[in-house]
C-alpha cells in the first residue's frame, strides 16, 4: 500500500483480524477482550483447600487427608495439583480444547498453571516435563495431542524443558470415560511404553488436560519409574469433586 510503513500495515492487517475474528471468552465464548469474561469470572471453581494430599482432588474436610479413590487404589506418583473443578465452562472449554481445535485455550491454561503452580513445580525440584501421549491413531484422526500443547507453552513460561520422546502410548485403549473404575485400572495396563530412556530425568512433571480418578497418570508413572525416573509429579487443568 503506497506510503503506508510495513509496521503500519501489519495494525491495520491486526485491527480487521480483530473484527473478523474477536477474541471470546474461554469458557462461555462471548466476545471478550480477556481470556475469561466478567460473568465467567466468579463462576470458575480453583481448587483450594481441603484437598487430597495426594491428587489434589477437593474433600470434605481439613482432617479428610485422602479422598476414596487415593484411599482405595495405591497411587505411584508422589503427588499432584490440578486447576479447576470439571464443571460448567471449564468442561465446555476443555471440550473445544480437545475436539474442535481450540489449541489457542493451551496459552491460558500454561499460564495458569504457572501462575497458581510455579512456585510447587519449583519446590518439586522438577527437571522434566512430559506430557500423557496419545496413542498414533488417536492423535492422527484429532490432529494434535492436547496434553502436549499444554506441556509444550508450560515449558515455555517455566523454562523447564520438555520431553516428548520418552514416553509413548503402545496399546490403543477404550476412552477412560465410558468405563468403571476396575475397568479403567484394567484398560490401560500395558498402555505405556518407556522409549529414550537416556533421556529422561529423576524429577519428572506430568502434564494432562482432565483427572477422574487416576488410573492414566497412575500407570503413566508406573512405567516411568520402571525405566529410572525417582520422582513423578502431576499437574492437571481439572479434576473432578471428590469425597
Amino acid at each position: 500500500m503506497p506510503g503506508v510503513s510495513d509496521v503500519n500495515f501489519m495494525k491495520i492487517i491486526n485491527e480487521l483480524l480483530k473484527i473478523i475474528y474477536p477474541s471470546v471468552c474461554l469458557f462461555c465464548e462471548a466476545i471478550s477482550d480477556e481470556p475469561v469474561c466478567s460473568k465467567c469470572v466468579g463462576k470458575i471453581s480453583y481448587i483450594s483447600e481441603p484437598r487430597c494430599k495426594k491428587c489434589g482432588k477437593p474433600v470434605r474436610s481439613v482432617q479428610q487427608e485422602y479422598c476414596r479413590d487415593c484411599r482405595e487404589v495405591e497411587k505411584v506418583f508422589e503427588c499432584g495439583r490440578n486447576l479447576w473443578l470439571y464443571r460448567g465452562g471449564v468442561s465446555d472449554s476443555l471440550y473445544r480444547f480437545k475436539y474442535h481445535n481450540r489449541r489457542i485455550n493451551r496459552i491460558f491454561y500454561a499460564e495458569e498453571l504457572k501462575k497458581y503452580y510455579g512456585d510447587l513445580i519449583q519446590q518439586w525440584q522438577i527437571e522434566q516435563i512430559i506430557p500423557i501421549p496419545l496413542h498414533w491413531r488417536r492423535k492422527m484422526q484429532r490432529g494434535y495431542n492436547q496434553a502436549e500443547l499444554i506441556a509444550k507453552e508450560l515449558g515455555k513460561v517455566t523454562g523447564i524443558p520438555v520431553n516428548i520422546r520418552s514416553l509413548i502410548r503402545s496399546k490403543s485403549t477404550v476412552r477412560q470415560k465410558v468405563l468403571s473404575v476396575r475397568e479403567r485400572k484394567n484398560n490401560l495396563k500395558g498402555a505405556f511404553q518407556s522409549v529414550h530412556s537416556e533421556d529422561l530425568c529423576g524429577r519428572v512433571l506430568l502434564i494432562d488436560d482432565i483427572y477422574t480418578t487416576g488410573s492414566t497418570l497412575n500407570e503413566a508413572a508406573k512405567c516411568l519409574k520402571n525405566a529410572g525416573v525417582r520422582k513423578v509429579y502431576f499437574l492437571t487443568i481439572s479434576i473432578g469433586q471428590g469425597i
